[in-house]
């Protein structure tokens, strides 16, 4: 049974068709991934996903529910996480800070009992730190859980904020381009990280233009161009889909080559 179901996703901006009747579903340990040219909508995809852009068309089915157009935040609390393309680590803060600020929905309790420094509230913010502390064990972090992340590698900082994701125990991480700007030696350590994640039991939606990644890892793939999509299916398949190699490759180029 399918964890997360997209359901003829679209979206309009301006009277241009970003993204057009988009369906595929991703079950628990599976990780599907969406590729396709820079401008395919891939990213739009995930914003509709997460609940950043309300969708013009379609649903979004999280574990049976319809939740098309919820607010991330109640999304996080039926069980959906993502990244972002870009980095949203707090650079000044310590690497154990960050990762204990994945707990924020878990730890919220009574307002008064964190004033005063009640028990229930030093033991929300004892478990917090010990959950973060295993999170950054399983992510390679541990020995620079007291450095201030601005000091990581890039590859550091993407596994950290993969660990911040893992910290509201997902049932669906959405990751956007976990390996974009780190060398093969990081891509490789996020590659196993992504796979041991799925091993675990959670669907991974996946975008990534690293197209020796995707191929290593995905279950099965989605491609996209110019909102539609033109392909899916296992790896090995899509690879050979004369659709996908025009997308990437051009026809005229695709042509010289015979």
């Amino acid at each position: 049974m399918s964890l997360l179901d997209i359901k003829g996703l679209g979206i309009t901006f301006g009277g241009l068709r970003a993204v057009n009747e988009v369906s595929f579903s991703v079950s628990p340990g599976e990780i599907v991934s969406v590729i396709g040219p820079n401008g395919a909508g891939k990213t739009t995809l995930f914003n509709m996903i997460s609940g950043i852009y309300l969708p013009g068309a379609g649903q979004v089915v999280l574990n049976g529910e319809d939740v098309t157009g919820m607010r991330p935040d109640l999304l996080a609390r039926r069980g959906m996480s993502r990244t972002f393309q870009n980095l949203q680590i707090f650079q000044s803060m310590t690497v154990l800070e960050n990762a204990i600020s994945g707990y924020h929905l878990q730890e919220r309790g009574p307002v008064l009992a964190d004033l005063l420094g009640l028990p229930s509230s030093r033991r929300r913010s004892k478990a917090a730190e010990e959950g973060a502390r295993a999170l950054l064990a399983r992510v390679g972090l541990e020995r620079a859980a007291e450095r201030e992340a601005g000091n990581l590698s890039y590859g550091a900082l993407k596994r950290l904020e993969i660990a911040r994701a893992l910290a509201l125990n997902p049932k669906v991480l959405l990751l956007d381009e976990p390996a974009a700007g780190c060398n093969a030696v990081e891509t490789e350590e996020i590659d196993h990280l992504i796979a041991e994640v799925a091993k675990s039991g959670v669907a991974i939606l996946l975008v990534e233009h690293d197209m020796k990644m995707v191929m290593r890892i995905s279950s099965h793939i989605v491609v996209l161009d110019h909102g539609e999509k033109i392909a899916e299916g296992d790896p090995a398949t899509v690879s050979r889909d004369p659709a996908v190699i025009a997308a990437y490759l051009g026809t005229e180029a695709e042509n010289a080559d015979g």
